[in-house]
């Protein structure tokens, strides 16, 4: 029997940071112009800041803003680096390795892939989901329409095995990126193996679990 890897038994490792989320983007993309992914991150360092700066400190008379609530994210990655869930307080993402769905600079998935993309779909109907994105990335070998068109076949594949799991209610934003976005440092092949993947995401529902 095909175990979820979120579950195995060998463990997982657990990541909880506190982020401030920048407003969405529109989810409509053109194929030839594509809109930045929701909840996409790549790995930017963030910028130093002086705790001794004169700017840090308030003029006479001055007051902090109100309070905002940041949101929580919480990451959760498989030993083995093949799967990433994260949970936001408003959306749900799950990141799968391309090589745990396809074989090699293919698009057809492999006979483990059905079980992976099940667990996911089970997700979607806990979180009450109607809408569904499905976002395929690639790593920067190759030429960047080859990957673009790779990208966009292997997240309508995983579309179409997810569409038999789930009702005709739910609503699709299917869209391959090539090596935009990258979640990792293409220098080396570990970074490419994480970069190489297929994103499902949806809204959080009101009555879901984290699970």
């Amino acid at each position: 029997m095909t175990r979820h890897p979120l579950t195995r038994t060998a463990g997982a490792a657990t990541l909880t940071a506190l982020v401030l989320l920048l407003a969405p983007l529109p989810a409509v993309a053109d194929d030839d112009d594509p809109s930045t992914p929701p909840g996409s991150t790549t790995t930017s360092p963030p910028p130093e800041v002086d705790s001794n700066s004169p700017g840090l400190k308030l003029a006479d008379g001055a007051t902090l803003a109100p309070a905002k609530v940041l949101d929580i994210k919480s990451v959760v990655e498989d030993l083995g680096g093949e799967e990433r869930r994260e949970d936001t307080n408003t959306d749900v993402k799950f990141a799968l390795q391309a090589e745990v769905l396809f074989p090699k600079d293919s698009s057809k998935l492999n006979p483990e892939a059905n079980a992976r993309i099940k667990a996911i779909a089970e997700e979607a109907k806990n979180q009450k989901a109607t809408d569904v994105r499905v976002f395929g990335f690639t790593d920067d070998l190759g030429s960047y329409s080859h990957g673009k068109k790779l990208s966009r076949e292997r997240a309508e594949a995983v579309h179409d095995q997810m569409s038999k799991f789930l009702g005709p209610e739910v609503t699709y934003a299917v869209r391959g990126y090539s090596e935009d976005y990258p979640i990792a440092d293409n220098g080396s092949e570990e970074g490419r193996k994480k970069n190489r993947r297929v994103e499902v995401s949806f809204p959080r529902g009101a009555t879901g679990t984290s699970g």
